[in-house]
């Protein structure tokens, strides 16, 4: 064999080892039910536009999925997966913010590769409030567990544990309640946003110098609060008279 078949074998080899399965039918039939429940809403999307949009017959469905609210379960428990994948990790690394700083980096970025889930949930609560099954309830419970047993951890100072709860309801809350509001921010800059807010709430930093409401002078009075003390009423922002 020459040289030039040996490269051409070397070539033709190479994608084979690089190449991305293809996605698995249900894979697909989630990705579009994923598209049209945003686009339409649950309630007005019907297994046959489903079908339709991946020329299946409504047959081919139901070898996969028995009912359409089992297509709303499986995206639901997609992001189940994601919050696995984090308690697990977290069971292995030590305690403290340093550890939960890392690890909600890469929350957020694994978060942000299904940011259209976060928004379908936002579009379409109802219908995820009148989902309710027992193998679902134990999936939130083993999350939230975890989460619990970290931030209760009273062998933590209270500057860590309070900074890990900020920072864990900070990142839920951006995609989870408000991330269909955020929709008009390009996702690798919400990204970088957000590693900036956990950073934030999560680096020892010293406390910002200025005047706290009601703190206690050394001859035992209180500072009033800074506006007060400027004769402006904190709630109107006018000035009072003298």
């Amino acid at each position: 064999m020459n040289e030039r078949t040996n490269r051409g074998h070397g070539r033709s080899a190479e994608p084979a080892e690089h190449a991305e399965p293809a996605p698995s039918t249900r894979d697909r039939i989630l990705d579009i039910a994923l598209d049209l429940f945003i686009e339409k809403g649950f309630d007005k999307c019907s297994l046959r536009e489903i079908a339709e949009k991946l020329d299946f017959s409504k047959a081919a469905i139901y070898y996969h999925f028995a009912s359409k609210d089992d297509i709303l379960m499986a995206l639901h428990m997609r992001l189940h997966e994601i919050g696995r994948r984090a308690v697990e990790k977290l069971g292995q690394m030590p305690a403290g913010a340093d550890s939960w700083a890392a690890l909600l980096d890469e929350l957020v970025a694994e978060m942000l590769a299904h940011r259209k889930i976060f928004v379908m949930h936002d579009r379409n609560r109802s219908a995820f409030e009148q989902l309710h099954r027992r193998d679902h309830d134990g999936v939130h419970e083993e999350i939230d567990d975890e989460i619990r047993r970290a931030i209760g951890d009273p062998s933590l100072p209270p500057t860590d544990r309070v900074r890990m709860a900020c920072a864990v309801g900070g990142v839920y809350t951006t995609l989870a309640v408000y991330g269909d509001l955020l929709r008009d921010v390009p996702t690798a800059q919400l990204e970088e946003l957000m590693h900036d807010a956990v950073g934030d709430l999560l680096a020892r930093r010293p406390r910002r110098p200025g005047p706290v409401a009601h703190q206690s002078t050394a001859g035992g009075g209180t500072l009033a609060h800074p506006a007060r003390r400027a004769g402006i009423s904190p709630r109107s922002g006018r000035r009072s008279a003298r």
